[in-house]
């Protein structure tokens, strides 16, 4: 009896196990039966171009509100430009910071939450939470691009987005970066440990991008999370910024 009280025990938990490992992936990035937004109609890259040289020591298009938040010691800033409240669509801008001034790095066309943006977000609204949010780990289901550098890296089949998700999903989480809100930093971005609360939302994360809005991440190109993955460094204290544009300014 005992014998196989432990073996009902380790197969429930090997259930539990993959279903907190779906529910993590859900999350982030699966179809719900909406249909997709389209693609932004503007340049990618022409967010915060405008006002790019009028204060160097400014993330641009970033208003004192969110400028307030970002660490002092930071000095690479993911900034995330969304072209709506309500739009999928968004522009992502790496800075990094030398001396006091921020440089332009790199620029990418990207998607965000399918319904847009929130600052209250919760569970299943399908909007990106705006912020600034620290950078501290990273993962997939594919090696690290970059071993032994950059972000703490966890490879994992776990990450794998279930095949009876559309064809076009199932390489979302080949590479992803946790965005910190409502999780533990240093633990895999998959860890489906929720500090605030499971209606607060979780799993947010920076993934790869299979062409329209996603459930609350930001997706971006391979080239771009292979880039990211190379570049943010944890001794220069990287955050994201994020929000559409006119959070982002006020």
């Amino acid at each position: 009896m005992a014998r196989g009280g432990g073996r009902r025990t380790a197969v429930a938990m090997a259930a539990l196990g993959s279903l907190l490992a779906v529910t993590a992936l859900s999350a982030c990035g699966g179809p719900s039966g909406e249909g997709a937004d389209s693609r932004a109609s503007g340049p990618a890259g022409e967010a915060g171009r405008s006002s790019a040289t009028a204060d160097p020591t400014r993330i641009p298009g970033v208003g004192d509100r969110l400028q307030r938040r970002i660490p002092t010691d930071s000095r690479q800033v993911v900034a995330v430009y969304g072209a709506g409240k309500d739009s999928a669509d968004s522009t992502v801008v790496l800075y990094a910071k030398q001396g006091s001034a921020w440089h332009r790095a790199r620029s990418w066309a990207a998607h965000n939450g399918r319904k847009g943006w929130t600052t209250d977000h919760h569970e299943d609204d399908k909007r990106s939470p705006v912020g600034v949010f620290t950078l501290s780990d990273a993962g997939g289901v594919l090696p690290d691009p970059a071993p032994g550098t950059g972000l703490p890296y966890s490879r994992s089949e776990s990450f794998a987005a279930p095949r009876w998700w559309a064809k076009s999903y199932w390489h979302d989480f080949d590479y992803v970066i946790a965005i910190d809100y409502n999780r533990v930093r240093g633990t895999p971005p998959n860890d489906p440990t929720r500090p605030e609360g499971t209606s607060r939302g979780g799993s947010i994360w920076l993934h790869m991008d299979h062409g329209s809005g996603t459930s609350a991440c930001v997706s971006l190109p391979k080239p771009a999370m292979e880039y990211l993955l190379r570049t943010l460094d944890p001794d220069r204290h990287p955050v994201v910024v994020m929000g559409d544009r006119a959070d982002l300014e006020t």
